[in-house]
């Protein structure tokens, strides 16, 4: 193919003119009128240079007549068609060192590799427009999956145009074939791929989060109805809040955020209207249930008497507790503030009866201690001889003593005590009474 060579140059002296607008293949018939002459600032020689750098960078066009020349050429000479038909094979092979000198010098052999290229990057554009459409204006799962389908049929057929080739050759346009192929569409085509994958990755998750809520939600309510304790109906409370609480995480601006919201305002209603009241119920079944641990913790406590003082005050803390969680109910709800006012009559009765305890514990143990004094006192001051004993006065003491005595009740822990001391003084009362 010799004679293509020169192509660049005759194509340069037919479409191009001289520096002054004039085609030097044409013959002037009009006077010459000179202009001020300006210094050009390149030479003909670089300007063909550089139409010749330009040309070989863009895969000039070559005219009709060389490609005719060659057509016809090789039809005259009876070359075989299979033989043709390899070489046009072999030169639409993707590598780059087969397919830049081709496309220099015969780029007509390239043709089939045009129309693929044109016909993937055509069908890519056309996908990425479905997706773009089928993603950002989706109203159904249904669209998205379709949408995401469409994105990677486009990735596909962008996978398909040959990257290098394409890159040495990122316009082509003849007058035997004018391709819609852009570089910069490519690029876009890329680019909005890329921005289509991640916001359909986006959606799914989204889709992934609504489904599971929705699920969570649903096994929440028949876990509330089907509970049959505090505990169980507690437990079926937390879930269903939390199903609520993962609704409102999902993304606002996803197809599933925004049916979440739409039904986040029902479920919300839902919640307050089945489980507020239950849970107002729940809080009072707390609060009763706590202080029935206090009230059964003040009755252990309070077992095995006589107690000391101190442990009784124990006791008596532990039921006013009990008392304060019963005070909290509101009596606006009337089930329970009902409940809570009998059990804080029956608390109130039992504290009571351990202040009563308490208190005959303290008096118990200072009247012992008050007897124990005078007993001392009367062994401290007595005489020595039987006969200086002053009998009015020790009797009086004794008796002093024995009234301290009885005052310690049965039930406290001096009372034993008590009897003992009580049952030598009142022997000895009637010793020196008689």
């Amino acid at each position: 193919m010799p004679g293509l060579n020169p192509l660049p140059f005759k194509f340069l002296r037919k479409k191009s003119q001289s520096s002054l607008g004039i085609d030097p293949s044409v013959i002037s018939t009009q006077p010459v009128i000179l202009k001020p002459s300006v210094p050009p600032s390149k030479s003909l020689a670089a300007l063909a240079k550089e139409a010749e750098i330009q040309y070989y960078a863009n895969y000039g066009k070559p005219r009709r007549r060389g490609f005719g020349k060659i057509i016809w050429t090789l039809l005259l000479i009876g070359v075989p068609s299979g033989i043709l038909v390899a070489t046009v094979w072999a030169a639409n092979l993707p590598y780059p060192v087969i397919r830049r000198p081709v496309a220099r010098t015969a780029p007509i052999l390239l043709l089939p590799s045009y129309i693929t290229i044109d016909s993937n990057y055509r069908q890519a554009i056309t996908a990425v427009e479905q997706a773009e459409r089928l993603i950002n204006q989706a109203t159904s799962p249904a669209d998205l999956e379709l949408g995401e389908q469409k994105v990677k049929e486009a990735q596909q057929h962008l996978d398909k145009l040959p990257i290098g080739f394409i890159n040495d050759l990122p316009e082509y346009k003849y007058w035997w074939y004018d391709s819609r192929f852009s570089i910069y569409g490519f690029n876009a085509a890329r680019k909005k791929v890329g921005e289509l994958e991640a916001k359909a990755f986006q959606e799914k998750n989204a889709q992934t989060l609504l489904t599971d809520s929705e699920q969570e939600l649903l096994k929440a309510k028949q876990q509330y109805q089907q509970a049959s304790t505090p505990t169980d109906k507690q437990l079926a409370i937390s879930a269903w809040r939390s199903a609520i609480d993962k609704l409102e995480q999902i993304p606002g601006q996803t197809l599933a955020g925004k049916a979440a919201q739409a039904q986040l305002d029902n479920h919300k209603r839902d919640f307050k209207e089945v489980v507020g009241l239950a849970a107002g119920n729940e809080r009072v079944t707390t609060l009763i249930l706590a202080a029935q641990q206090y009230s059964w913790q003040a009755a252990l406590a309070a077992q095995n008497p006589p107690h000391s003082v101190e442990k009784w005050q124990q006791v008596e803390n532990l039921w006013r507790e009990a008392i304060n969680e019963l005070k909290r109910i509101s009596s606006d709800d009337l089930a329970g503030y009902a409940k809570a006012q009998e059990l804080l009559a029956q608390y109130k009765a039992n504290l009571g009866q351990i202040e009563i305890r308490r208190q005959e514990e303290a008096d118990a143990v200072n009247a012992l201690e008050k007897a124990q004094n005078q007993i001392q006192a009367l062994l401290r001051y007595a005489p020595t001889s039987a006969n200086d004993i002053n009998r009015n006065r020790t009797i009086s003491d004794l008796q002093g003593i024995i009234d301290e005595l009885k005052k310690i009740q049965d039930g406290t822990t001096p009372y034993l005590e008590a009897q003992q001391l009580l049952l030598s003084a009142q022997n000895k009362l009637n010793q020196l009474q008689q």
